[in-house]
């Protein structure tokens, strides 16, 4: 297993629920095959360029240890998810 970070945006239109239930959804690809080691919750932060023509954004970020196989299934999943704007995963090397 890798040690990876990742950075969710969310629209800040979405209701707190349904955000956390989109996340739950991203938890559980991770908890399938590996494990969340932590989760921070920024909240609303301003973008640094528009996306679809939005300037703010509901940022969070989790650090966890899964398989290559998660990374590439949490970004299909994300595509295909209403609601949040971007996830950026990367592999942390240390």
């Amino acid at each position: 297993m890798r040690n990876y970070e990742g950075v969710f945006i969310f629209e800040t239109s979405l209701e707190e629920e349904k955000r956390n239930g989109i996340f739950d959804k991203f938890k559980n690809i991770i908890e399938a095959k590996g494990e969340i080691t932590n989760i921070d919750e920024w909240g609303v932060r301003k973008l640094a360029y528009e996306i679809n023509d939005l300037t703010e954004g509901y940022y969070i970020v989790m650090t966890f240890n899964a398989e290559t196989e998660v990374v590439k299934e949490m970004e299909r999943v994300a595509k295909i998810t209403e609601g949040i704007m971007r996830l950026m995963v990367v592999r942390d090397e240390q």
